[in-house]
């Protein structure tokens, strides 16, 4: 168990955990865990020979996700869900040069300019010393000129090697001999257009390269910190928060792994390493760039480990983008573990991602079907099948928890809010599987989401 420090911040966590287990001793009887029932009965005869085949289907489906589901539930439980913010390990001059890098199609300059700018303020508020924000774009966006900013335009004429796409492309740009500044020592760190820096994240951040222990890592992103545009996607969204938190820094914090990916933000990468693995990873590569450069590093013997600290972005504006978003995911992770230059050893956490995509809309009616249909089935199963719903929904909880301030919205408001992803759940897996039919009926493409905010809001 990792040490928790503070004794207000070990309260949080254990009732954070008191909680998840209520969740999942619910959701268990909910799905007949404790039921003692022996059900005897032929359910060929009850309920008709293909409706049974369909319903058994329906339940033993459900166990696919428990290698996903298990990595989430270590990550809650065996490191502090509510850590303290992290201290400086050194002075941020003794540093190597950090940079912060951004790739845009230019199509927001005013957001990205606005961006840098607060994120350069909270640099300067921790003390860092040798940084530079990188802005990579497609178009000229017009970045004020200051030794801190860095604006690289990718000529619409210029193709790398192996023939990479859209942000690979551009990623792969910065790398190229003649537009490289960075030595062997140095650091990036990967940011999206809306991405706005904490002190905690840039602390982690220092220490993390201080330490200079693995080749890569990732942090927490939450979504709720600033204005939220669409509250749909915003809750749709509160699951990644639980994951980052889960899955991801069980594989980053515990196995040093990115057994089941990484994200494109907040991920931090020494320059060499970046160099040496490099992005240019022709069209299989390219909808989902961030997973394959993880399992690409990983394939040539570098770990990784988890940067404390959190930063901010927003959900996408409306629920098709939200939609087209995970659309070039599934596609992404599809073209990933089909794709020969990958051994199957590391794609084995991509199978079970892709395969949840497909099955979950199989497996979410357990909930109501168990309870209205029984059938004789194993109790052993319906433990299994009733822990992986209750990870689920206090996955929902939990970044509901992370992102919100009881005190400010006040008990009844924050308690709402906990329980409306879970009565909204049919609504998110609508979304989710419009995503995946998209998948296979549309080709791909990188659809670029809304990210301005409209002038209205910024008044």
């Amino acid at each position: 168990m990792a040490k928790l420090s503070g004794e207000s911040i070990n309260i949080k966590h254990c009732l954070t955990i008191f909680l998840f287990l209520i969740i999942l001793t619910i959701v268990c009887f909910l799905t007949g865990g404790f039921s003692s029932t022996n059900y005897s009965f032929d359910p060929y005869k009850a309920y008709g020979k293909w409706p049974t085949i369909i319903l058994y289907i329906m339940r033993y489906i459900t166990l696919i996700h428990l290698p996903i589901v298990i990595c989430n539930f270590l990550g809650i439980v065996m490191f502090n869900t509510h850590p303290s913010k992290p201290k400086l390990k050194t002075s941020p001059m003794s540093l190597p040069s950090i940079c912060f890098r951004v790739v845009t199609k230019g199509k927001y300059p005013h957001l990205v300019n606005r961006t840098v700018d607060k994120n350069i303020k909270t640099c300067l508020e921790v003390g860092l010393h040798h940084y530079q924000f990188e802005i990579v774009t497609d178009s000229p966006i017009g970045l004020p000129n200051n030794s801190c900013i860095r604006e690289v335009v990718v000529p619409s004429t210029y193709s790398t090697t192996n023939g990479s796409l859209y942000k690979a492309r551009a990623l792969q740009f910065a790398l190229e001999d003649e537009v490289n500044i960075l030595s062997d020592n140095d650091w990036i760190v990967h940011l999206d257009e809306e991405t706005v820096l904490t002190e905690s994240s840039v602390i982690g951040i220092a220490n993390f390269i201080h330490d200079d222990i693995y080749s890569f890592g990732q942090g927490v992103i939450i979504y709720t910190k600033e204005e939220i545009v669409c509250w749909i996607t915003t809750l749709a969204d509160l699951v990644r928060i639980g994951t980052d938190y889960g899955r991801y820094r069980f594989c980053f914090k515990c196995l040093h792994r990115p057994i089941l990916g990484t994200k494109g933000s907040f991920l931090v990468v020494k320059a060499s390493v970046e160099l040496n693995v490099t992005f240019d990873f022709g069209v299989d590569g390219s909808l989902t760039e961030d997973c394959f450069f993880a399992l690409k590093a990983w394939m040539r013997g570098y770990t990784c480990g988890f940067i404390e600290g959190e930063m901010w972005e927003k959900s996408p504006f409306s629920p098709k983008d939200f939609v087209l978003q995970r659309k070039r995911w599934i596609q992404g992770h599809l073209k990933t573990l089909f794709c020969k230059t990958i051994p199957m050893r590391y794609k084995l956490g991509i199978f079970f991602i892709v395969l949840s995509y497909f099955t979950i809309l199989l497996s979410i009616p357990n909930m109501v079907l168990v309870p209205l249909i029984p059938l004789p089935i194993p109790q052993t199963v319906s433990y299994l099948s009733g822990f992986t719903g209750g990870v689920m929904a206090f996955l929902y909880v939990f970044g509901c928890i992370k992102s919100f301030d009881y005190r400010r919205l006040g008990l009844f408001k924050f308690i709402f809010l906990c329980i409306l992803p879970i009565l909204l759940l049919p609504v998110f897996i609508t979304m989710e599987y419009c995503a995946v039919v998209l998948a296979f009926l549309t080709s791909g493409g990188f659809h670029i989401v809304e990210k301005e905010l409209p002038k209205q809001l910024l008044i």
